[in-house]
């Protein structure tokens, strides 16, 4: 009794009740008691404002409420015996309206999807159980809880004359049976929350969203999807409709953020104009103040221009005036003397005295009276009118309103790569704001000679800052100005500054290209007059030559007209070489294909003695006659002059080098090799610059010497040979000779070259050495 009164005591002091923990278990009492809820925001309720909403109560307020509660559980609890009284199945209930709407229908065709598992139907289906059994469980105890309430009512009704004596019990026995009343519906309502927490969970797990409905826009749940209203809906796994939402959200993320760039953008571009407009105003106002002050200093000039005009003719006029104001004054002063000398005369007595003074007096009458008196002014009073011109001065108020001349413009460097053999790409800017209708392009070549001749300037008007010339010489140099112009005039001139065009296409000496199994040195020269900057080699691995399929490889800043390259054995090269300066690059020279199969030389031409002649081919020699060997033809300065013998071209690559000479049985011959310095006016194997095979035909046999300063050594030969294989090995300081018919050893010379030797051959009687070179060397060739 006091444990029980003390929890009351507890509901009561925190303002709560107990049945209003849990929903009761009919819908009458949860909507009588959901009507008088308020519900507050949760922040009040940490907050000192919450004193002013839940107020503590007086203790007359709580006995008040307290019985008013009793009441209302008297109340139910008769509403749920009257309800168990009249035979209400819950149960029942429950499967008609599943039947009213389907479900035990969905229940079969889920099973049926599910493959017959019955328990995740039932973790589909579980609400409708856990209702059934919360409803007999609630019933069930509430017509417990009533009964002692009949018994009481029977006892009083059966006992009317014991009431008096027996109120002290009833009431104490009515407050313990109310407060039994109280703890079976703080236990109801207890059990009543704890199945609606279990159904609440269960309608959780069933709510919980696992697609995307793509038709509503809305995530649902997979059961929806297969019986519910989305079931003929477009629908997608719901991580996948995440994933593409974020990437739609990204997208826009980034229009947003190109958009915000676009802005800021215009915003310092509003920002430049804002300033370029109160530069302009300020440009203009200048130009306005320019212009008046021109104009006022003009109308100044033409007021005094106009007034002393004006003083002058004034002054003319007056002297004018003047000069024939005297003049009449000296005529009557004329005048009056005449008359008074003829009045004087009219008194002389003396007749002869009056003759001769009269004779003389008419002469100077009729004298004086025969010139005529100018009466006429000589000027008019009223002055012209003068016409003042305001030509210029309305040119000048007229140019006000326009622009003034631009300035001058700063042509550009040269850029690299911007010019062609023949063409150059000249490019200027203009660094104010002035109004520009064209430009003036001026250039001309630059001379290397001081004293000569003026070149001719070439002039250009284009629209745009940027202009290229065509026909103009390769790799030269030329010299450039612009001028800005518009309505108002032209600029002065930029700076001037100097282009230089690209080198000519370099030629490759064929002739001189040498090559073995793994390297080359290829050969060039220059066309044009003035030097270049580089060349570069480009090679190209020829991997099928009927498609042609190439891999390039460059070699760039060559100085020379030569370069060694590294090849690999075995394959054939396409080669080209560029020169390149300030300008750019030339166009590509012709191409040459070397192959590395084995040595390649050719013949130097420059060491020849004059009888021996090179057919076409390049690598046959041949000699028609020996009788005149002092003949007319031209000498060189490297050539032989007494062996009839040529040199090949220096081999320069360490390693073996084999090449064949083939030969007539009845030529006599020398074949070898030999320094560069070696003698020309002897003979070949003569000195120690030289080792050859000497091939010489007696009555009795053909001999074959190995020569090397004049020595030979006793080496009989049985079958003469006809081709015969020659292999220089640097690296064991070896010349070997072979009879290549029939793969035999004939001679080797042993010695230590100390440079780089040439191939040599030579004729002494007349006939032909064919020379067969990029072979590679043949395994019998291999000495132990």
């Amino acid at each position: 009794m006091s444990a029980r009164s003390g929890r009351v005591r507890q509901y009561e002091s925190s303002g709560q009740l107990p049945d209003q923990s849990g929903s009761p278990p009919t819908a009458d009492s949860s909507e009588t008691e959901a009507e008088g809820l308020i519900f507050y925001h949760m922040d009040l309720y940490g907050s000192k404002e919450r004193f002013d909403i839940f107020p503590e109560e007086p203790s007359s307020q709580a006995d008040r409420s307290r019985g008013n509660s009793r009441k209302e559980l008297a109340l139910s609890s008769e509403k749920i015996q009257h309800s168990q009284e009249a035979g209400y199945d819950l149960e029942k209930e429950v499967a008609e309206l599943a039947k009213m709407y389907g479900l035990d229908e969905d229940k079969e065709k889920e099973l049926e999807l599910l493959g017959g598992h019955p328990q995740t139907v039932e973790r589909r289906w579980p609400l409708a159980h856990t209702q059934k059994a919360g409803s007999q469980g609630s019933v069930y105890s509430a017509s417990k809880s009533s009964s002692p309430v009949k018994d009481q009512s029977t006892k009083q009704q059966g006992l009317p004359g014991e009431a008096s004596q027996d109120e002290d019990q009833s009431k104490a026995r009515a407050e313990d049976d109310a407060e039994s009343h109280t703890w079976s519906r703080e236990g109801l309502s207890s059990g009543g929350m704890s199945d609606e927490r279990s159904s609440q969970a269960v309608s959780e797990e069933e709510e919980t969203a696992d697609v995307f409905c793509s038709t509503c826009k809305m995530p649902i749940r997979a059961f929806d999807k297969l019986f519910g209203e989305h079931r003929d809906h477009e629908v997608a796994q719901l991580s996948n409709a995440v994933e593409s939402e974020k990437e739609e959200i990204h997208k826009n993320m980034c229009k947003l953020e190109e958009q915000i760039a676009q802005i800021e953008n215009f915003a310092s571009h509003l920002e430049e104009i804002f300033i370029t407009v109160e530069e302009n105003f300020g440009r203009q106002e200048q130009n306005f103040e320019v212009h008046y002050n021109d104009a006022v200093q003009v109308l100044a000039q033409k007021y005094e221009e106009q007034l002393e005009a004006l003083g002058e003719e004034k002054r003319q006029k007056l002297e004018a005036l003047y000069g024939q104001l005297v003049s009449c004054g000296e005529h009557l002063d004329t005048c009056k003397e005449l008359t008074d000398t003829t009045q004087e005369l009219y008194l002389e007595n003396d007749k002869a005295n009056f003759m001769k003074a009269a004779v003389t007096m008419v002469d100077r009458l009729e004298e004086f009276l025969r010139k005529e008196v100018d009466l006429e002014l000589s000027t008019l009073p009223d002055f012209e009118e003068h016409k003042i011109d305001f030509s210029e001065v309305e040119q000048l108020m007229n140019s006000i309103n326009t622009i003034p001349a631009p300035c001058a413009p700063v042509i550009n460097p040269q850029a690299p790569n911007a010019a062609t053999g023949t063409s150059l790409r000249v490019c200027w800017g203009l660094f104010s704001d002035d109004t520009v209708e064209c430009y003036q392009l001026c250039y001309k070549p630059v001379s290397n000679e001081r004293h000569g001749d003026e070149q001719a300037e070439h002039m250009l008007k284009v629209k745009e800052t940027y202009c290229t010339i065509t026909n103009l010489l390769p790799n030269t140099q030329y010299e450039f100005w612009v001028s800005a112009l518009n309505a108002s005039g032209i600029s002065p001139p930029s700076e001037r500054a100097v282009y230089v065009t690209a080198p000519s296409p370099p030629i490759i000496k064929s002739k001189k290209i040498r090559s073995c199994e793994n390297a080359a040195l290829v050969c060039w020269e220059s066309r044009d007059i003035n030097p270049v900057d580089s060349y570069m080699v480009e090679l190209s691995k020829l991997t099928d030559e009927e498609n042609d399929d190439t891999i390039t490889e460059s070699i760039v800043g060559i100085p020379n007209c030569e370069v060694l390259i590294h090849l690999q054995p075995i394959q054939s090269y396409r080669i080209c070489v560029r020169a390149l300066n300030l300008g750019g690059s030339s166009e590509s020279s012709e191409p040459v294909l070397i192959h590395t199969t084995g040595t390649y030389f050719c013949l130097n031409e420059d060491t020849a003695h004059p009888l021996l002649a090179i057919l076409d081919d390049g690598f046959t020699i041949a000699c028609d006659e020996l009788e005149n060997p002092e003949c007319d033809l031209p000498v060189y300065d490297n050539s032989f002059t007494r062996c009839i013998g040529i040199l090949g071209s220096l081999i320069p690559f360490p390693g073996k080098h084999y090449w064949e000479v083939e030969a007539e049985e009845d030529t006599e011959y020398r074949i070898g090799v030999a320094f560069e310095n070696t003698p020309r006016h002897g003979y070949l194997g003569a000195n120690n610059s030289s080792w050859c095979m000497r091939h010489i035909i007696t009555p009795s046999r053909h001999k074959y010497e190995f020569l090397h300063s004049g020595m030979t050594p006793d080496i009989r030969i049985t079958i003469p040979p006809t081709k015969i294989g020659v292999l220089l090995d640097y690296e064991n300081y070896r010349l070997s000779f072979f009879n290549a018919d029939i793969a035999q050893h004939l001679y080797t010379f042993n010695s230590h070259f100390q440079h780089y030797v040439h191939p040599c051959f030579a004729l002494e009687t007349p006939g032909i050495l064919q020379i067969h070179t990029g072979i590679a060397a043949p395994p019998w060739t291999a000495l132990p």
